[in-house]
Protein backbone atom coordinates (compact mmCIF):
# COMPACT_ATOMS: atom_id res chain seq x y z
CA UNK A 1 0.00 0.00 0.00
CA UNK A 2 1.21 3.43 -1.00
CA UNK A 3 1.99 6.14 1.67
CA UNK A 4 -0.12 8.51 2.05
CA UNK A 5 0.43 12.26 3.43
CA UNK A 6 -2.24 12.29 5.95
CA UNK A 7 -3.81 16.00 5.63
CA UNK A 8 -4.43 17.43 9.29
CA UNK A 9 -7.43 20.26 9.89
CA UNK A 10 -6.69 23.65 10.52
CA UNK A 11 -9.26 26.00 12.14
CA UNK A 12 -9.82 29.67 11.35
CA UNK A 13 -12.71 31.91 13.06
CA UNK A 14 -15.58 34.03 10.88
CA UNK A 15 -13.71 36.96 12.83
CA UNK A 16 -10.28 35.77 11.19
CA UNK A 17 -12.29 35.95 7.86
CA UNK A 18 -13.19 38.88 7.77
CA UNK A 19 -16.63 38.00 9.43
CA UNK A 20 -18.25 39.28 12.37
CA UNK A 21 -18.64 36.08 15.11
CA UNK A 22 -16.59 32.95 16.87
CA UNK A 23 -17.93 29.99 14.52
CA UNK A 24 -14.97 28.12 14.08
CA UNK A 25 -14.22 26.95 10.35
CA UNK A 26 -12.31 23.68 10.34
CA UNK A 27 -11.07 22.34 6.52
CA UNK A 28 -7.78 20.63 5.20
CA UNK A 29 -7.36 23.40 2.52
CA UNK A 30 -7.84 27.12 2.29
CA UNK A 31 -10.30 26.80 -0.50
CA UNK A 32 -12.69 24.51 1.68
CA UNK A 33 -12.33 27.01 4.92
CA UNK A 34 -13.36 29.97 2.25
CA UNK A 35 -16.57 27.93 1.04
CA UNK A 36 -17.65 27.16 4.47
CA UNK A 37 -17.32 31.08 5.38
CA UNK A 38 -19.16 31.93 2.55
CA UNK A 39 -21.81 29.67 3.18
CA UNK A 40 -21.81 30.67 7.16
CA UNK A 41 -22.22 33.90 5.81
CA UNK A 42 -24.84 33.54 3.27
CA UNK A 43 -26.95 32.43 6.19
CA UNK A 44 -26.52 35.22 8.19
CA UNK A 45 -27.30 37.60 5.82
CA UNK A 46 -30.36 35.60 5.08
CA UNK A 47 -31.13 35.93 8.61
CA UNK A 48 -30.75 39.37 8.65
CA UNK A 49 -28.08 39.41 11.19
CA UNK A 50 -26.75 43.21 10.94
CA UNK A 51 -23.01 42.47 12.20
CA UNK A 52 -22.77 40.18 9.62
CA UNK A 53 -24.20 42.04 6.68
CA UNK A 54 -21.61 45.19 8.16
CA UNK A 55 -19.20 42.99 7.73
CA UNK A 56 -20.23 41.98 4.34
CA UNK A 57 -20.43 45.56 2.74
CA UNK A 58 -16.55 45.52 4.03
CA UNK A 59 -15.70 42.52 1.43
CA UNK A 60 -17.83 44.61 -1.17
CA UNK A 61 -15.48 47.76 -0.57
CA UNK A 62 -13.22 45.27 -1.24
CA UNK A 63 -14.30 43.42 -4.19
CA UNK A 64 -14.61 46.89 -6.25
CA UNK A 65 -10.56 46.32 -6.55
CA UNK A 66 -9.46 43.04 -7.97
CA UNK A 67 -5.78 44.18 -6.40
CA UNK A 68 -7.28 44.49 -3.21
CA UNK A 69 -8.86 41.08 -3.09
CA UNK A 70 -6.55 39.06 -4.44
CA UNK A 71 -4.02 40.60 -1.95
CA UNK A 72 -6.62 40.29 1.06
CA UNK A 73 -7.27 36.14 -0.43
CA UNK A 74 -3.40 35.41 -0.71
CA UNK A 75 -2.66 37.05 2.83
CA UNK A 76 -5.96 34.95 4.33
CA UNK A 77 -3.95 31.90 3.08
CA UNK A 78 -0.99 32.33 4.00
CA UNK A 79 -2.58 33.11 7.58
CA UNK A 80 -4.34 29.93 6.91
CA UNK A 81 -0.99 27.78 5.95
CA UNK A 82 1.04 29.58 8.94
CA UNK A 83 -1.72 27.62 11.54
CA UNK A 84 -0.92 24.82 13.74
CA UNK A 85 -3.24 21.70 12.85
CA UNK A 86 -5.75 20.69 15.03
CA UNK A 87 -5.04 18.18 17.55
Amino acid sequence: MPYEKQIEMKTMTCKQLGGACDMQFHANTFEELAEQSKKHGMAMFQAGNADHIEAMKKMQELMKSPDALSKWYENKRKEFEALPTNK
